[in-house]
């Protein structure tokens, strides 16, 4: 008997975000509950404790924003941190840039990982066996902690929304160890949610890099089915000379390898900041 097709939801300050398909599987690890759901027209999907993460239709309008605009911003970059990242999707687009050495991709539930692999192919690809990525079932604090001053070119914060498991990393305090440990002209880039559907914790994160770095910027675009549908990521660094400029050698190849991200896409998405925010922001 073939499994019925539903409507799962995400349910999120009285709306409701839902994909139509069957269960592919439904399990507590001991961190989330995980669900995976072979969808009607987002391909697979991935569910942590009620909240859709990604999907193989919308990812790269996530990953893509998350990594290139701070990849393509250094001339050269060997060491990268990703914290969180389960989903294999920001591994796939780091190991586009040829200079890159090693991947540490720090996950604190290794069942993501696992589930990734078997049911979201699409977002990993061949980054699992990329001998320049290594997986660390760690808790990121923990990592960053242990981590030597000065260590990593750049640090992507890819996790999910604050939660029992996750608030420590929305705190200055992580923040500022991430920073502790990029090297000076390197980039910190974190997901920082939705200005329309987690104002509070957007503003407290653009407020934190702003304290924290000599210069920050953040970037708007679209997750379709994310709640509220914009989205955004911040950037933070203590190098203003190359900040988010181009200067990648073979920026062409990335550029043509992406389905959302381009400089002018770029461009445009850093300007999208909405009005609303900018006035709070001119408050703090």
């Amino acid at each position: 008997m073939k499994p019925r097709k539903i409507w799962i939801d995400e349910i999120h300050g009285g709306s409701r975000y839902g994909l139509k398909g069957k269960i592919l599987i439904k399990k507590r690890s001991p961190f989330q509950e995980i669900t995976i759901m072979e969808t009607e027209n987002h391909g697979n999907a991935l569910m942590l404790d009620g909240c859709w993460m990604t999907s193989d239709k919308e990812e790269k309008y996530y990953h893509e924003c998350l990594v290139h605009p701070a990849l393509s911003s250094l001339k050269t970059a060997s060491r990268v941190l990703i914290i969180g990242g389960g989903d294999g999707g920001t591994a796939r687009e780091c190991l586009k840039y040829s200079d890159i050495s090693l991947i540490d991709l720090v996950e604190i539930d290794k069942e993501v990982i696992e589930l990734a692999k078997k049911y979201l192919k699409e977002l990993g690809q061949n980054a699992w066996e990329d001998k320049r990525l290594k997986i660390n079932i760690c808790d990121g604090l923990k990592w960053v902690s242990n981590t030597q001053n000065n260590y990593y070119d750049v640090v992507f914060i890819d996790c999910s929304d604050p939660s029992e498991i996750s608030n420590d990393i929305y705190s200055l305090k992580f923040y500022e160890e991430c920073k502790r440990i990029t090297k000076k002209e390197g980039i910190v880039a974190t997901q920082s949610e939705s200005p329309e559907s987690f104002p509070t914790i957007h503003i407290e994160i653009i407020k934190s890099f702003k304290q924290i770095f000599q210069i920050s910027s953040t970037m708007y675009s679209f997750v379709p089915f994310y709640p509220s549908g914009i989205w955004s990521w911040t950037f933070g660094s203590e190098d203003s000379t190359q900040f988010l400029n181009p200067q990648y050698k073979h920026i062409d190849s990335i550029e043509n390898s992406c389905d959302i991200w381009n400089l002018n896409y770029q461009k445009g998405a850093f300007q999208m900041m909405p009005n609303k925010i900018l006035n709070k922001l001119k408050k703090i």
